[in-house]
């Protein structure tokens, strides 16, 4: 197979730098317990797991694998694509149990390392399978003619966009709230210092988003991927497509992180009224620019950003939403927390950066 430009490196870079954030969560409390941090290594099975442990930490992996194989099958480097990404994965999940003996919330297990590996080696042999079946090549044709040249950037940042809706947020598709925690963050880091007084205070405190406030904000977020969406596709049949699949995914993700927080029986309690006409009304603008330039797409974007981010940061918190993050930060669900987390709050950033370079640089060609 001849190398490719592929959006598969720039995935698993990513996607190693969510699992040492996911693996290491809180980062606080680091110790040293005056033991060897190899000693999970040949301790005792654990006498006490669940399925959702097994699944987790194998389903935890299987992306790096799958994209690492995939990198390498793209770039013509067929004789390593396994062999390079299982041993990666070994090496980066026992680093990872090997810290965790220092962080007393966490808990470091050679099972975890057994299922680590085994999944990095189950997503390797899935991308490997795929390159048999003749599957990477209909990617690369179908690639090819529905995304300009130079998509990748685009394509990592919509395939990182439903993970990023896991993760709980204060408005529906309102990511990148950031600003109350940041505060709070550097009030921390900076306490009994002299550099806490050069610490900017806001006159008046974050207030909660007026319904009208948070309806636009739903209208914004679920713009900005379509709008990001259209930078790459330039005709206007392929973007209705598109757009079609985007709304049922964000829709699908939303109700999944739903789920995930307060079961089943709540997996629709988000898609309010309100938030449903913020849906049609976005359908109907996203409709209304199927045929805008690329570079129009991106301008627009960049508006869209702007205003998003500057509404959702000017909002607080409300209590009901802090229990939320709790159940996330210390339930079973914290293996989690650090990558949905830090993909919520940073996106919408990149995807910002992302629609600039796309205003400032040449126009896309089909």
């Amino acid at each position: 197979m001849p190398a490719h430009k592929t959006s598969a490196w720039p995935l698993a870079a990513v996607y190693v730098g969510l699992i040492v954030y996911a693996s290491l969560y809180p980062f606080l409390g680091w110790r040293d317990q005056g033991v060897s941090p190899w000693v999970f290594l040949t301790a005792p099975w654990p006498r006490y797991w669940t399925a959702f442990d097994v699944i987790s930490n194998v389903l935890g992996y299987m992306p790096l694998g799958f994209f690492m194989t995939l990198g390498a099958l793209r770039t013509g480097h067929l004789r390593w694509a396994i062999l390079l990404a299982v041993p990666t994965a070994a090496i980066l999940s026992m680093a990872m149990e090997t810290l965790q003996i220092y962080l007393p919330a966490r808990v470091p297990s050679n099972l975890d390392l057994v299922l680590n590996i085994s999944g990095a080696a189950l997503g390797a042999l899935v991308a490997w399978g795929l390159e048999k079946l003749g599957m990477l090549q209909r990617w690369s044709r179908f690639r090819a003619n529905w995304f300009v040249p130079d998509a990748r950037g685009a394509l990592v940042l919509l395939a990182l966009w439903p993970l990023a809706l896991l993760f709980p947020t204060t408005v529906p598709f309102g990511l990148g709230q950031v600003m109350e925690r940041l505060e709070a963050t550097l009030a921390d880091l900076l306490a009994d210092t002299p550099f806490l007084e050069w610490l900017p205070v806001r006159d008046i405190e974050l207030q909660p988003l007026w319904p009208v406030t948070e309806w636009l904000c739903v209208l914004l977020g679920v713009l900005v991927p379509g709008l990001l969406g259209y930078c790459i596709m330039a005709q206007a049949g392929k973007r209705l497509w598109f757009l079609i699949w985007m709304v049922m995914l964000g829709v699908g993700v939303s109700s999944l992180s739903a789920t995930l927080s307060f079961g089943p029986e709540h997996a629709w309690v988000w898609l309010s009224e309100s938030v449903r006409g913020a849906l049609v009304v976005a359908l109907v603008l996203l409709a209304l620019l199927l045929a805008v330039p690329p570079r129009a797409a991106a301008a627009l974007a960049v508006l869209a950003l702007g205003v998003d981010l500057s509404l959702i940061n000017q909002t607080s918190t409300d209590p009901y939403f802090e229990q939320t993050l709790f159940m996330w930060e210390q339930g079973r669900f914290i293996r989690f927390h650090g990558l949905a987390q830090w993909l919520g709050w940073l996106w919408p950033f990149a995807t910002l950066l992302y629609v600039l370079s796309r205003v400032w640089g040449k126009e896309p060609r089909n």
